[in-house]
C-alpha cells in the first residue's frame, strides 16, 4: 500500500508515465476529466502533453490502454496542438491497437484516426493506414482498410485522396484471409458510391467472381449522389448549412459541388513504353515489305494499349507513325499507325500537345482516303489528338485545308470542327477563333457537294449550339434565310437524335436550296423564330447583309430610271445647254431625296448619272450635283457593290479635282459606308494608280487616310495598299510622297512597328521620313471611329458585351492579334527542306551554323510568316542544347526572329520549342541565359502565357535543381502572374517545386521564390497554398506556412477585365486603354471619370457591381487635411520618422509612406499606387493627371507625399510607368509654377536627388523630360539650391549621369550666372574641372561646356577659380574657350546661352505637356512659349522669392568687371530717356511687303492651322521670313471684317512676337554682318503690328497676363536700348514705342495689365541684372493704370490684383521696401492700395478670398488701417473738441478689461505675435484711453518695458501719417517702418514732439543721447493730446527730420560698415557714391573700346 501512496501524489503527467500500469491507469484518467475540463483550445497546459500522447495509445496493460485511448480522443478532439502528434500516434494505432481482441479498442482507434481527419491531417492519417496494409498481421490490415472506408463514407472524395488507395485495392482482393476480401469489397462498393465508373478500369484484372459481386453490389446503390456528413474544423460554415438542411429534411442543389468528379485516367498508374519498343522498330518502319511494317507496327499497337503512358520524348516514334499515315500507300497500315497515334494521345493525353502540330496537318491530308475503316481510324486519331491540345492551336491547320480541291478533306475537316465544337466550351471557344472558322465553313455551305454542305451546316449548328446565336450570328451575315434557318435548326436538335420537326424542315430546305447561290431575300425575318435572349434583339434582318445584284442592261436601267424620276429630268440628261443639265439634276436630287429606300433602283439611278457626257461633265457645277447625288443615292439606298463599280471610276477621275474633290470624296465615303471601306479603298486605291494623274493619286491616298480615322482599321487588307504605297512613295511628285506617308502615319496608329517592316528595303532619306511620320504619332491613340460600314453596325451589337479573355502577357490582346492577322504572311515550309534540317542536326559545328545562318536568312526574307514551319521546330530544339554555345545563341536570336515574324500563330509551336527556351535559363554562361530570357519574352508577347502554363512542363522544369533556371523562371513568373486575368489550373503543379525553392541552397533563387510566392497565392488562393504544404517536412512545413502568411499581406488584386477597346495596339500600350474607354457602347453604364468599366469574361457580370465601384471612386482623390505638411516635416525633423534618405527604398520606407498616405489618399488610389502590377500604375498616375488640376490645392498639401511616391518609381525598371510618370510631373510642376507654389526643403530634398538619378538613364526620351522638369525646378525651388544637388549628381559612378549633370549645371550658370554656385564658386568650379580629365568623352565634353559657359559669364576669372590642372587637361581647356570665342566673334554671352539652352532642351514635339489644349495647335504654342521661356531665363533673373535678403553675389562686382580685358562684347550706354513723349502720338512707317502665300483673302474660308503656320514664321530667326509673315498678318488685322479670325490666336501670336523681340536684342542686333536698316524695318513691322492689334479692344482683350508681363518686359527693354538710339530712325522707333506702350496699357484687360506690371516690378527689384531705368518705367506704368482705375473699378477682378500685391509684399516686407534705394516703389504700392480703397471703401477686404494664408504679408492690417482712417477721419476733430464729455458709452466691466489686456500682453511676450500684439494694444489704447495699463507693466523688466514704450510710438509715429521726400537715387531711408503717403494729403495733423522723441531714440541707438535719462511713461504717451500743429509747421517739421535722419544714417554706415546687415561694405555717401559709380563705368567703357 506503500507503493500506492507515493504514485498517487504524483501530478498527472508524470502519473500516466509511472512504470505501475495502475498508476497510469489513475493518470490516465485524471487526464481525461482534465482534458474535458480544459475550454482554451490554446491553453497552455495542452504543451505538457504533447509528448506523451503517444505512449497513452501504446500502453502495454490492456485496460490502461482503454483509458489512454479515450484520454487521447479527448487531447485530440479540444487541443490546438493535437496535429503535431499525428504521425506517431496513428503509426501507434495501427501497430498497437488493431491488433487487439477487444472490440472496444479497435473503435476508439478508428475514431482517433477520424479525429484527426476532423483536425485537417487527412493526408498523414491516410499515409498510415495504407502502411497499415503491407502488415503481416490480418486484423491490422482489416481495421485500416475499415478506418479508410469509415473516413471515405463521412468526410467524402475531397478530403480523402482516393488514388493512392484505388492503387492498392487489387492487391487486397488477392489476400488469402476472407476477412480482408470482405472489408476490400466493402471498401470498392463505397468508393464506387463516390466515383462510379471510374474506377472500373482499377479493378479490371481482378478475379472475375469477386468483379461479378462487386458488380452487383454497385448495381443495387442508389443512384443519387453521396454526401459528406463530417466535416473539417474549418468547414464549419458547410456542416452549419448540412444541419439545417437536415432539420428541414429537404436537399439543395448546390450539394452536388461538394463531390468533384474524379477522372478515371487520374487514377491509373502510368507504363513505361519507351523501352519496351523494339529495337529495330525504326528500320523494320522504313523497309519496303508492307509485312515487315506491319509487324513494327503490332508491336507498338500492343504497347499503347496502357490507358496511361509515362511521359517521355516520343518524338521519334510520332515522326515515324506520321510518315505511314502521310505516305504510305498500304490503306490497312495507315488505319494501323492512326490507331497508333490515337493511342499515343490517350495514353499521353495533354503531353501528347507537344507533338498535335505535326501530325494534324497529315491526318486532315489523308482525309482524302475513301475507305471507310481508314477514315474511321483517322477520325478516332484525330479526335483523340484534339483532347490533348486547344482548337486555338490546330486552327492554321484546319483554315489551310478548308480551301482543298478535294471534298472529301473538305468534309472530313467540317465534321472534326463539328465534334470538336462539341467539346468546346463558350470560354474554350472565343470569336477570335470563331470567325476565321466561321468564314471557312460559310464558303463551304455554298459548295457544290452536298455531302461538304451538310458537314459545313453541322460544324456552324454545334458552333451556334456551344456558344449561343448572339455569338455566332455576327459571322453568319452573309448567309440567306433558308440556309440560316438550317443553322438554326441543327442547333436546337437533341444530341444524336433528329427531332420530326427537323426532318421535316430539312426536307423542305433541300427542295427550295439544293445548291443554290446565295441571293438577297427581301422578306421579313421568321415570325416564330425565337429572338437572342441577351439583347432582346431579334434576328437581323437581311439589309445587315452585303447586298449583291447582277447587272443590269441599259435598257432595263432605264425602265426602272422612268418609274422614278420625272419624265422631263430623264430627257434632259444629255442635254447640250448646261443650264439644262443643272436643273435636271436638281429634279433628280429632289426626286432621290425624296424616294423610299425599298424602292430606290440604285443600280439604274446610278447608270443615268453616268449616261452621256457621265464623268466626263465640263460643267463644274452640274459635275458637283452629280457627286452630291452618287452620296445621297449610296447613304438612302440599298446600295451594292456592282452600283459601286458603275461610279466608282468617275469618283476617282474626279478626286483630285480643286472644285470637285470635295464632292468625289463625300461620295467615296458613302460607297464606303454602304459597301464597307477595305473593299471600297482596295478599288479606290487600285484604280487611283492605274491613272497617270499625280493629283488624283495624292487625293486618293489623303481621302483614305482620313476614311480609316473615320471608319476604323477593322478589315483593311494591308497588303493590297502596300505595293501602291511603295509606288507613292517613289512617285516623282512631291504630294503623292506627301500624301503616300501621311497615310503611312494612320496605318501606324492602328498597326504600330509591325508597318515598318514592310519598308525596311526603302532608300535611308525615304525610310527617316517615314520613320519622322511614324514619331510624330507615337504614344497617341487611334480616334474612335464615327463612321461604321451599314452591315458592322449590327455585326456591333452582336457583339456587345462578348470579350475575347484577354490574357495579361503581352500579345493577348483583341486590337493585336486582328492587326496580326491582316498581315500577309509566307507559308516557308517548302523552303525547310530535309537537306536543311539534316544540315541544322549535323555533327560539324560549321555545317550546322551554316544550317542556322540560311534559316535565319528564310525567316528574314520572308518577314511574316505562316504557323507551318516543317520539321524546324524539333531541328532548332536540338540546337538549343548545343555543346557550342555560339550556336546556342544563333538558335534563340532565330527563335526571337521567329517570334516576331510569325506572331500569334506562334503558340502552336510553346510546348515544342518555347519550353526548351525555359531549359536554356539554367545556362552557366551569363550571356545565354540574357539570350533566353530575351528570347522567352518575345515569344510570350505573341503567345500570351496561358501555353506555357498548361501542363506540366512548367513544373518538370522547376524540378530540375538547377539555381540559375529556377531563380530565372521565378523571376519571370513573379513578373508575368499578376497581371494575368486567370491561369490554368496545371499552375498548382509548381507549387512543390517552388516550395522546394523556398529551401533551396542558392540565396538568390530563395528570394526568387518568397517574391513569386503571392503571386502564385493571388491565382490559386491561400487554401490551396496551405493545402499543399501537408506533404512538406515537419521542420519545412512550419517555415514554409510562416512565409505563406507574409505573402499573403503582400498578395497583389487580380487585374480587372480589360476595357473594350476600339481597336489598336491594346496590349502594347496600357495607356491607350483609357482614351478608348470612352468607345464603349451606351447601353454599358458609364464609367466615372478617372476610372473603367469592368466586364466580364463573356459580359455576364451585371453592370450594376461595374457602376457600385465607379461610385466609390468618383470622389476627390486627395483630401486637404490642414497643417498636415507642416506635422509631417516637425515629425521629420524631430527624428520620429524615417528620413526619406536611401540608395534603394527598404520596406520600412514604403511602409511608413503607406501610413502617411493613408490619411490623405483615397482608399482605392492608395491600393492602385502600391499595386504590384505595373499598369495599375500608370491608370492610377492616370487618374492624379485628370485631378491636377480640379484638386491642385489638395495636390500642393500632399505634395511632399506625391514626390516621394515617385521618387519610389525611380527605382522601377518598367519604361511605360516611367514615362507616364514624368508626364505628370512636367503637368505638376507647371501647376506649381501657374500657382507661384515654392517648393518646401523638405519636399526638395526627398525628391531632388532621385530625379537626377534618373538624367543618367540610357534613353534618351527620359534623359529629356527629366531635363525639361530641372528646367521647371529652378521656377519653383531656387536655382541655387538645385546647384548643389546637381553637384552630388556629378559625383555618380554612371557616366551619364556625370555627363547630363555637368551640362545642367552650365545652363543654370548660363541662366542665373555666378550666383548660383554654392557654397562658393571657386569650390564648385574645381570639383567641375577634375571632370576634364574624365575617362568618358561625353563627361569631358560637358565639363568643357559648363567651363566655357563660366568663361562666357567671367572672363579670364575662370582660370582662378578651377585651380590647378595638369597640363593636358588646361590645353583641351583653352582650345574650347579660342572655338567658343571663333564661333559668336560678335555676339554676346548671352547668346551662346540662348543656343546652348536650346540645345540642351530640345523641344518636344509631343503634346504630353498640355493636357487640354485650349488652341487648336497647342503644341506650336507651347513649343514657341517654351523655347521662349529658355530664353527669358538668361535675359530676366529668376525671383529667388525664398531668398529673404540678397548677398553680394546677386551686385556688380565692379573691380572686377575693371579688370577683365578679355571681354569681347560691349556694354550698351545707359541711356537717359525723355519719358515726357510718351503722350505724343507717331506716324509709323508702313511695311511696303509684298504679301506671301498662303493669302490671308480666303482666310474665312482657310483653317486655323494657316494662322498657326504663319505665327510660327514670325519668330522666325530669318528676318525676311518674319518680315513677310507680319506683313500676312497685319494685312488681316487692319481689315476690320477679317480681323476677328485672329480671335483665340492672340496669345500665340504675342508669344511669337517677344521671341522675335528678344531675338533681334540677343542676336541681331550684336551681329555686325546684318545691315541695320533691316533691323529697324523688322522693328517697325513689329510695332506696326502691335497698334492695329491693340487698336482693336476685343482682341487686345484676349491676351492674357503671362503674355501681357512678357510684351511689357520686351517693350521696356527695347525702349532702354542704347543701340537702337544710335541708329539711324532709332529715336524715332523708341517714340512709337512709347505710343504702342500707351496703347497696350489702355486696351488690355486691366487686371491682367495691372496683374502683369506688379509681377514684373517684383522680379525687377530681385533682379540686379536689368537696366537700372526698367523698374522706374514698370513703375510709370503702374501710375498711369492707376488714374484709369475711376472708370476701370467695376470691370477689374480684385481678388487677383489683391492676390499679387499680397505676393509682392511676402517678397517685399514694409521693412525691406525702405531698405531699396529709393521709396518710389513703397509709395507706388500705396497709392494703389489707397486708389483702390477710396474707389471701394470697406467692400475692399471681401475680396482677400484667393488668399490662402492672409498672415504671410502685411496687405491685411494695411488695408484695415486705410478704410478705418478714411472712415475716422471725418470725425476725429469733433473727438478732439468734446475732450470734456470724453466719457464713454461703451465702457466695459473691469473683469472684461483685464481678460483683453492679458490677452495683448501676452502676444507681445510671445516671440511670433509680439508685432499684432503692439498694434492690438494701440489701438485698444485709442479706443479706451482711460485704461490703466500699469498693473500690467510693474512685474516686467525695464527692457520689456522700453520695448513696448518704443513699440507704440513706433506705430504712432506710422498712424500720424508721417510721409516723406523722394531722396536722390543712390539714398536709402533709414524709417523702418512703411508711412503712408496717402494719408498725409488728408487734412491729419502732425505733431512735431514726435519727431523729436523718434529722433532722440535714434540717436540714443547709435550711442549718441544720455540713455540714463527719464522716459515718460508708456500711459502718458498714449494719452496726451497735442496742440494743434499748423501746414507750414508740419513742412517744417518733415524737412528737418528728414535732414537729421539722412546724416544719422550715414554715420551709421560708416560706424557700422562691417555690420552682417548690409549687403555690399563699400557704402560711402549717396551723392559720392553715385560719382564713384559713373566714374567707373566710363573706365570700363574706355578700356572696351
Amino acid at each position: 500500500m506503500g507503493d500506492d501512496s507515493e504514485w498517487m501524489k504524483l501530478p498527472v503527467d508524470q502519473k500516466c508515465e509511472h512504470k505501475v500500469w495502475k498508476a497510469r491507469l489513475s493518470g490516465y484518467e485524471e487526464a481525461l476529466k482534465l482534458f474535458q475540463r480544459i475550454e482554451d483550445e490554446k491553453s497552455p497546459e495542452w504543451a505538457k502533453y504533447l509528448g506523451l500522447i503517444k505512449k497513452f495509445v501504446t500502453d502495454s496493460n490492456a485496460v490502461a490502454q482503454l483509458k489512454g485511448l479515450e484520454a487521447a480522443l479527448a487531447f485530440i478532439e479540444n487541443a490546438h496542438v493535437a496535429g503535431k502528434t499525428t504521425g506517431e500516434v496513428v503509426s501507434g494505432v495501427v501497430t498497437k491497437v488493431f491488433n487487439q481482441p477487444k472490440a472496444r479498442a479497435k473503435e476508439l482507434g478508428i475514431d482517433i484516426c477520424l479525429m484527426y481527419i476532423e483536425r485537417e491531417k487527412a493526408d498523414v492519417v491516410q499515409d498510415e493506414l495504407l502502411k497499415g496494409l503491407d502488415n503481416k498481421n490480418p486484423k491490422i490490415v482489416v481495421a485500416c482498410i475499415e478506418s479508410l472506408r469509415k473516413a471515405l463514407s463521412e468526410f467524402g472524395s475531397k478530403i480523402l485522396t482516393l488514388k493512392p488507395v484505388v492503387k492498392v485495392l487489387p492487391k487486397q482482393f488477392e489476400s488469402r484471409e476472407k476477412a480482408v476480401r470482405d472489408e476490400a469489397k466493402l471498401l470498392a462498393v463505397e468508393i464506387y458510391r463516390w466515383i462510379r465508373d471510374a474506377l472500373r478500369p482499377s479493378l479490371q484484372n481482378i478475379n472475375s467472381v469477386q468483379l461479378k459481386e462487386l458488380e452487383e453490389e454497385w448495381v443495387k446503390l442508389p443512384s443519387s449522389l453521396p454526401k459528406q456528413t463530417r466535416f473539417l474544423r474549418s468547414q464549419q460554415d458547410l456542416k452549419a448549412k448540412f444541419e439545417q438542411q437536415q432539420a428541414q429534411g429537404e436537399l439543395s442543389d448546390d450539394e452536388t459541388d461538394i463531390v468533384a468528379a474524379v477522372d478515371p485516367y487520374e487514377l491509373l498508374e502510368a507504363v513505361e513504353i519507351l523501352s519496351k519498343i523494339p529495337k529495330d522498330f525504326y528500320e523494320k518502319i522504313e523497309a519496303k515489305k508492307w509485312q515487315e511494317r506491319k509487324e513494327a507496327l503490332e508491336a507498338v499497337e500492343a504497347l499503347i494499349k496502357n490507358p496511361k503512358l509515362e511521359p517521355g520524348d516520343y518524338g521519334d516514334l510520332v515522326r515515324a507513325l506520321k510518315k505511314v499515315v502521310g505516305k504510305d500507300a498500304n490503306v490497312m497500315l495507315v488505319s494501323m499507325a492512326a490507331k497508333c497515334l490515337a493511342g499515343l494521345a490517350t495514353g499521353l493525353r495533354k503531353k501528347f500537345g507537344t507533338y498535335a502540330g505535326h501530325v494534324v496537318p497529315a491526318i486532315l491530308e489523308k482525309f482524302k482516303e475513301k475507305k471507310p475503316q481508314v477514315v474511321q481510324a483517322l477520325q478516332e486519331a484525330i479526335d483523340a489528338i484534339f483532347l490533348t491540345t486547344t482548337l486555338q492551336s490546330l486552327s492554321e491547320d484546319i483554315l489551310a485545308v478548308m480551301d482543298n480541291k478535294n471534298p472529301s478533306i473538305k468534309q472530313q475537316a467540317s465534321l472534326f470542327l463539328a465534334r470538336s465544337f462539341g467539346h468546346c466550351t463558350q470560354a474554350t471557344l472565343p470569336k477570335g477563333i470563331l470567325k476565321p472558322l466561321c468564314a471557312a465553313l460559310i464558303k463551304q455551305v455554298n459548295d457544290s457537294a452536298p455531302e461538304v454542305r451538310d458537314a459545313a451546316f453541322e460544324a456552324l449548328g454545334t458552333a451556334m449550339k456551344v456558344v449561343g446565336e448572339k455569338a455566332v450570328n455576327p459571322f453568319l451575315a452573309d448567309l440567306d434565310k433558308l440556309k440560316l434557318d438550317k443553322v438554326w435548326i441543327i442547333s436546337k436538335e437533341d444530341e444524336g437524335r433528329k427531332n420530326l420537326h427537323y426532318q421535316a424542315a430539312l426536307t423542305v430546305y433541300n427542295c427550295f436550296c439544293g445548291s443554290v447561290s446565295l441571293q438577297p431575300s427581301a422578306g421579313p425575318p421568321k415570325k416564330g423564330k425565337p429572338t437572342s435572349a441577351a439583347g432582346g434583339k431579334s434576328k437581323k434582318t437581311p439589309d445587315s447583309k452585303e447586298i449583291t445584284e447582277n447587272e443590269l442592261s441599259a435598257e432595263v436601267c432605264e425602265e426602272l430610271a422612268a418609274g422614278v424620276l420625272p419624265a422631263s429630268c430623264l430627257q434632259q440628261l444629255d442635254s447640250a445647254n448646261w443650264k439644262e443639265r443643272l436643273a435636271c439634276m436638281e429634279e433628280f436630287q429632289r426626286a432621290v431625296e425624296t424616294m423610299d429606300k425599298v424602292v430606290m433602283p440604285c443600280q439604274a439611278l446610278v447608270r443615268m448619272l453616268a449616261k452621256k457626257p457621265g464623268w466626263k461633265e465640263t460643267n463644274f457645277q452640274v459635275m458637283q450635283m452629280k457627286l452630291h447625288i452618287v452620296a445621297v443615292i449610296a447613304q438612302r439606298g440599298q446600295f451594292s457593290k456592282t452600283s459601286a463599280s458603275v461610279v466608282l471610276d468617275g469618283l476617282v477621275d474626279k478626286v483630285g479635282d480643286i472644285k470637285c474633290g470635295g464632292n468625289a470624296k463625300e461620295g467615296l465615303t458613302a460607297i464606303g459606308e454602304a459597301c464597307s471601306l477595305p473593299w471600297t479603298a482596295e478599288q479606290v486605291v487600285s484604280m487611283a494608280f492605274a491613272q497617270k494623274n499625280p493629283k488624283n493619286q495624292a487625293e486618293a491616298l489623303n481621302w483614305l487616310a482620313n476614311a480609316i480615322k473615320e471608319f476604323g482599321f477593322a478589315g483593311i487588307n494591308v497588303k493590297a495598299f502596300i505595293n501602291n504605297v511603295k509606288t507613292a512613295l517613289a512617285a516623282t511628285n512631291p504630294a503623292v510622297r506627301t500624301a503616300a506617308i501621311t497615310l503611312l502615319g494612320v496605318m501606324y496608329l492602328y498597326m504600330g512597328a509591325p508597318l515598318r517592316m514592310f519598308f525596311e528595303d526603302e532608300k535611308p532619306a525615304l525610310l527617316a521620313q517615314i520613320d519622322a511620320e511614324f514619331e510624330k504619332v507615337q504614344g497617341q491613340s487611334p480616334p474612335p471611329p464615327i463612321r461604321s460600314t451599314r452591315k458592322a453596325v449590327a455585326e456591333e451589337q452582336g457583339d456587345e458585351g462578348e470579350e475575347q479573355e484577354g490574357e495579361g502577357g503581352g500579345g493577348g490582346g483583341g486590337g493585336t492579334q486582328d492587326i496580326m492577322d491582316l498581315l500577309p504572311r509566307t507559308d516557308i515550309s517548302d523552303k525547310i527542306t530535309s537537306d536543311l534540317v539534316s544540315k541544322i542536326g549535323d555533327k560539324n559545328w560549321k555545317i550546322r551554323k551554316e544550317g542556322l545562318e540560311e534559316t535565319a536568312a528564310i525567316i528574314s526574307e520572308a518577314k511574316f510568316i505562316t504557323a507551318n514551319i516543317g520539321e524546324l521546330p524539333l531541328a532548332l530544339k536540338g540546337r538549343l542544347n548545343d555543346s557550342n554555345k555560339i550556336l546556342v545563341q544563333q538558335t534563340l536570336n532565330i527563335l526571337q526572329q521567329l517570334a516576331t515574324a510569325m506572331g500569334p500563330g506562334l503558340k502552336q509551336h510553346v510546348k515544342a520549342l518555347g519550353i526548351p527556351v525555359i531549359t536554356v535559363l539554367g545556362d552557366s554562361k551569363a550571356n545565354i541565359r540574357v539570350a533566353a530570357m530575351t528570347t522567352l519574352q518575345a515569344w510570350v508577347e505573341q503567345t500570351g502565357m496561358k501555353e506555357w502554363l498548361e501542363g506540366e512542363d512548367l513544373s518538370e522544369e522547376l524540378k530540375r535543381e538547377n539555381p540559375f533556371l529556377r531563380q530565372e523562371v521565378l523571376g519571370w513568373l513573379a513578373e508575368k502572374l499578376p497581371i494575368l486575368r486567370t491561369v490554368p489550373g496545371d499552375l498548382m503543379l509548381c507549387v512543390p517545386q517552388l516550395y522546394a525553392c523556398l529551401e533551396d541552397r542558392n540565396g538568390d533563387v530563395r528570394k526568387k521564390a518568397q517574391d513569386a510566392l503571392p503571386t502564385f497565392m493571388m491565382h490559386l488562393g491561400n487554401d490551396k497554398m496551405t493545402k499543399a504544404t501537408g506533404k512538406l517536412k515537419p521542420a519545412s512545413k512550419d517555415q514554409v506556412i510562416a512565409m505563406l502568411e507574409k505573402a499573403r499581406a503582400v498578395m497583389p488584386a487580380k487585374p480587372a477585365a480589360p476595357v473594350k477597346t476600339g481597336g489598336g495596339k491594346a496590349t502594347a500600350e496600357p495607356s491607350r486603354s483609357d482614351s478608348n474607354a470612352s468607345k464603349k457602347p451606351p447601353n454599358k453604364g458609364k464609367a466615372a471619370a478617372g476610372s473603367q468599366q469592368v466586364d466580364g469574361a463573356a459580359g455576364k457580370k451585371p453592370a450594376s457591381k461595374g457602376l457600385k465601384d465607379d461610385e466609390d471612386r468618383s470622389g476627390p482623390i486627395f483630401t486637404l487635411i490642414p497643417n498636415a505638411k507642416e506635422q509631417r516635416i516637425k515629425e521629420e525633423k524631430q527624428l520620429k520618422i524615417l528620413k526619406w534618405n536611401f540608395i534603394t527604398p527598404r520596406d520600412e520606407y514604403v511602409e511608413q509612406l503607406k501610413t502617411q498616405m493613408s490619411t490623405c489618399f483615397a482608399k482605392w488610389l492608395q491600393d492602385e499606387l502600391f499595386h504590384l502590377d505595373f499598369q495599375r500604375h500608370v491608370k492610377a498616375i492616370g487618374v492624379m493627371i485628370e485631378r491636377l488640376e480640379s484638386e491642385s490645392e489638395a495636390t500642393i498639401g500632399c505634395l511632399d507625399l506625391i514626390l516621394k511616391w515617385f521618387t519610389l518609381r525611380f527605382f522601377d525598371t518598367n519604361t511605360t510607368v516611367l514615362m507616364k510618370v514624368l508626364e505628370y510631373l512636367k503637368l505638376l510642376f507647371a501647376m506649381l509654377n501657374r500657382e507661384n507654389y515654392h517648393l518646401t526643403e523638405y519636399e526638395a530634398n526627398s525628391f531632388v536627388p532621385y530625379l537626377i538619378l534618373k538624367v543618367g538613364e540610357p534613353k534618351d526620351v527620359v534623359r529629356k523630360d527629366v531635363r525639361a522638369i530641372l528646367t521647371m525646378l529652378c521656377k519653383v525651388y531656387p536655382a541655387s539650391k538645385v546647384f548643389p544637388f546637381l553637384m552630388d549628381g556629378t559625383k555618380s559612378k554612371n557616366s551619364k549621369q556625370r555627363a547630363e549633370c555637368l551640362e545642367e549645371l552650365g545652363c543654370l550658370i548660363e541662366g542665373y550666372g555666378m550666383n548660383v554656385c554654392q557654397s562658393t564658386p571657386a569650390k564648385s568650379l574645381k570639383e567641375i574641372a577634375v571632370h576634364i580629365g574624365d575617362r568618358d568623352t561625353s563627361v569631358r565634353n560637358a565639363a568643357l561646356n559648363t567651363v566655357v559657359a563660366v568663361y562666357n559669364v567671367c572672363g579670364d576669372q575662370v582660370y582662378k577659380l578651377i585651380g590647378n590642372l595638369s597640363e593636358k587637361d588646361m590645353s583641351m581647356l583653352e582650345e574650347r574657350i579660342k572655338r567658343s570665342a571663333k564661333k559668336c566673334p560678335t555676339a554676346p554671352a548671352k547668346q551662346s546661352a540662348n543656343e546652348r539652352s536650346q540645345r540642351e532642351h530640345p523641344t518636344n514635339p509631343n503634346a504630353t505637356f498640355l493636357r487640354k489644349p485650349a488652341q487648336e495647335d497647342p503644341n506650336k504654342l507651347k513649343i514657341m512659349y517654351r523655347t521662349y521661356r529658355i530664353q527669358a531665363r538668361q535675359n530676366t533673373q529668376h525671383s529667388e522669392s525664398s531668398h529673404p535678403s540678397f548677398p553680394k553675389e546677386f551686385q556688380l562686382d565692379l573691380d572686377m568687371i575693371e579688370m577683365d580685358q578679355s571681354r569681347v562684347c560691349e556694354l550698351p550706354d545707359l541711356v537717359q530717356h525723355k519719358l515726357d513723349e510718351l503722350l505724343e502720338p507717331i506716324m509709323i512707317p508702313e511695311p511696303k511687303i509684298r504679301s506671301v502665300s498662303p493669302h490671308f483673302d480666303d482666310l474665312h474660308n482657310s483653317t486655323a492651322s494657316t494662322i498657326n503656320f504663319v505665327i510660327s514664321q514670325v519668330a522666325s530667326s530669318d528676318i525676311n521670313t518674319s518680315i513677310q509673315a507680319l506683313a500676312q498678318i497685319d494685312e488681316v488685322l487692319r481689315q476690320q471684317d477679317k480681323a476677328d479670325v485672329m480671335s483665340g490666336h492672340i496669345d500665340q501670336f504675342l508669344i511669337a512676337t517677344f521671341m522675335q523681340l528678344r531675338l533681334i536684342n540677343s542676336t541681331h542686333m550684336a551681329d555686325d554682318r546684318l545691315d541695320k536698316k533691316d533691323i529697324i524695318k523688322l522693328y517697325s513691322c513689329i510695332i506696326g503690328n502691335m497698334l492695329s492689334l491693340f487698336s482693336m479692344e476685343a482682341l487686345a482683350r484676349e491676351a492674357s497676363m503671362a503674355v501681357v508681363k512678357d510684351l511689357m518686359h520686351g517693350l521696356i527693354t527695347l525702349m532702354l536700348d542704347g543701340r537702337v538710339e544710335d541708329i539711324e530712325d532709332g529715336q524715332q522707333l523708341i517714340r512709337s514705342v512709347n505710343l504702342l506702350v500707351i496703347r497696350v496699357l489702355e486696351k488690355s484687360d486691366q487686371t491682367n495689365m495691372i496683374s502683369a506690371l506688379l509681377v514684373l516690378l517684383q522680379d525687377s527689384l530681385v533682379t540686379t541684372a536689368g537696366p537700372p531705368m526698367f523698374s522706374e518705367l514698370v513703375m510709370k506704368c503702374l501710375w498711369r493704370m492707376i488714374r484709369f482705375l475711376p472708370e476701370t473699378i467695376n470691370s477689374i477682378n480684385l481678388d487677383r490684383i489683391l492676390l499679387d500685391v499680397h505676393n509682392f509684399m511676402k517678397v517685399f516686407p514694409k521693412e525691406k521696401l525702405k531698405q531699396l534705394k529709393n521709396d518710389v516703389p513703397h509709395r507706388t504700392l500705396k497709392t494703389l492700395l489707397h486708389t483702390l480703397c477710396k474707389l471701394t471703401g470697406a467692400k475692399i477686404l471681401d475680396h482677400l478670398s484667393m488668399i490662402d494664408n492672409r498672415n504671410e504679408s502685411e496687405l491685411e492690417a494695411h488695408l484695415r488701417r486705410v478704410v478705418k482712417h478714411s472712415g475716422n477721419l471725418s470725425g476725429l476733430k469733433s473727438d478732439l473738441g468734446n475732450e470734456k464729455s470724453g466719457l464713454r458709452t461703451d465702457r466695459m466691466s473691469k473683469a472684461k478689461v483685464s481678460d483683453i489686456l492679458s490677452e495683448i500682453f501676452k502676444k507681445i511676450g510671445s516671440k511670433e505675435n509680439t508685432k499684432e500684439g503692439l498694434t492690438e494694444l494701440y489701438e485698444y489704447k485709442q479706443k479706451y484711453s482711460d485704461a490703466d495699463l500699469e498693473p500690467f507693466l510693474k512685474n516686467t523688466s525695464q527692457f520689456f518695458q522700453s520695448y513696448v514704450e518704443r513699440g507704440l510710438r513706433m506705430i504712432e509715429s506710422e498712424r500720424e501719417g508721417k510721409t516723406r521726400i523722394q531722396p536722390s537715387a543712390g539714398t536709402i531711408g533709414m524709417i523702418p517702418h512703411g508711412v503712408d503717403s496717402s494719408l498725409s494729403s488728408n487734412s491729419e495733423e502732425l505733431k512735431p514732439a514726435v519727431y523729436y522723441e523718434r529722433l532722440k531714440i535714434l540717436r540714443q541707438r547709435q550711442g549718441l543721447e544720455n540713455t540714463s535719462r527719464q522716459r515718460p511713461s508708456i500711459s502718458s504717451l498714449l494719452s496726451s493730446k497735442p496742440p494743434v500743429a499748423s501746414s507750414t509747421d508740419m513742412l517744417h517739421s518733415k524737412l528737418s527730420q528728414l535732414k537729421e535722419s539722412r546724416e544719422l544714417y550715414q554715420q551709421e554706415h560708416n560706424t557700422h560698415s562691417h555690420s552682417p546687415t548690409h549687403a555690399h561694405t563699400r557704402s560711402a555717401s549717396p551723392a559720392a557714391n553715385l560719382d564713384d559709380l559713373k566714374k567707373r563705368l566710363e573706365r570700363i567703357k574706355s578700356n572696351r573700346q
